[in-house]
């Protein structure tokens, strides 16, 4: 099979977004400026570019902004003291408004995948007050395999496992050599043994940074922050109130018959509120596995919605 090179593109604006610790989220802009507006971030340990082979098929219709979590992708890395979901559902808030404030208020879909999409529900809930949710209201939702569990469902082996995950993140190297020795360990990896040629070098690129001293590289989201996040979102993934949601939401999730990637993938076909499928033969790195099907369920939703 021939190599397949993803190359991100140069964003046509970028927003700098002051947080709370003092750090900056860096909010790029790419796409149709004329389309409907369509934020989108990406899931715990991540960064958003490289679901480039996912959003780069929505670029001809839609004016796309994309942002890193804290402490991801194209932000610096700040304190890990401030690095939890809270912090995270404050930082949309902060990005929604300064994206309204630099281009003028307009409709916004959210398209969000794992943590993100977490975010993008709490955000909505009575976890903040009526003005916050408020500020973060969008036209539609669409959301991949959020790791969300109904409270008595499960709850407990949830838990759990999610303490295992945290485990095993912590345990991660955290250095090295050059970025194909990098994209070679993934390769071993059974939770990206779906992913189409030429993605692990992408996640290699957008997922590590040079070292301060040039010797190595290292993960640009650090293993005990990632792993930080995995435990607070066991506390706040059963808050989720899908009888109440302000907006369309559709959520498309990893197949049920295939062993889980991250957390367990929540079946919300008997809940009225959600707009519910699954993607056969898709983990929870859906989106980096099969993006043209992930597109198609985005313009189609979106289309019999809106």
């Amino acid at each position: 099979m021939p190599e397949v090179a993803w190359e991100v593109p140069e964003p046509v604006a970028t927003v700098d977004v002051p947080l709370d610790d003092g750090s900056v989220a860096i909010v790029r802009r790419h796409g149709n400026e004329s389309g409907p507006r369509m934020v989108l971030s990406h899931g715990n340990g991540l960064a958003i570019d490289l679901y480039l082979p996912f959003w780069s098929q929505l670029l001809d219709d839609f004016d796309v902004f994309l942002y890193d979590l804290r402490n991801h992708g194209w932000n610096g890395l700040g304190s890990r003291v401030g690095h939890n979901v809270p912090a995270f559902i404050r930082d949309q808030t902060r990005i929604l408004k300064a994206i309204d404030e630099t281009f003028g208020a307009r409709p916004r879909i959210g398209v969000f995948h794992s943590v993100s999409a977490l975010i993008s529900l709490l955000s909505l809930s009575s976890v903040l007050s009526s003005a916050e949710a408020s500020a973060n209201r969008f036209e539609a939702l669409i959301l991949f395999d959020p790791p969300v569990y109904r409270p008595g469902d499960s709850e407990t082996l949830f838990d759990d496992l999610a303490e295992q995950l945290a485990r095993r993140t912590r345990n991660r190297h955290t250095r090295f050599n050059s970025l194909d020795e990098f994209a070679a360990l993934l390769g071993y990896s059974p939770n990206f043994s779906r992913v189409l040629p030429g993605v692990l070098e992408l996640m290699a690129r957008t997922t590590l940074r040079k070292s301060a001293d040039g010797e190595y590289f290292e993960l640009r989201c650090p293993p005990d922050y990632e792993a930080q996040i995995v435990e607070y979102a066991r506390s706040y993934s059963g808050l989720v109130n899908f009888s109440d949601l302000p907006c369309p939401v559709k959520v498309l999730g990893a197949d049920p018959t295939l062993p889980f990637a991250y957390l367990p993938s929540l079946d919300l076909v008997h809940m009225e509120t959600i707009d519910y499928d699954f993607l056969a033969e898709a983990t929870h790195y859906l989106q980096l596995e099969q993006p043209s099907e992930c597109a198609a369920t985005v313009r189609e939703y979106l289309g019999r919605t809106l």
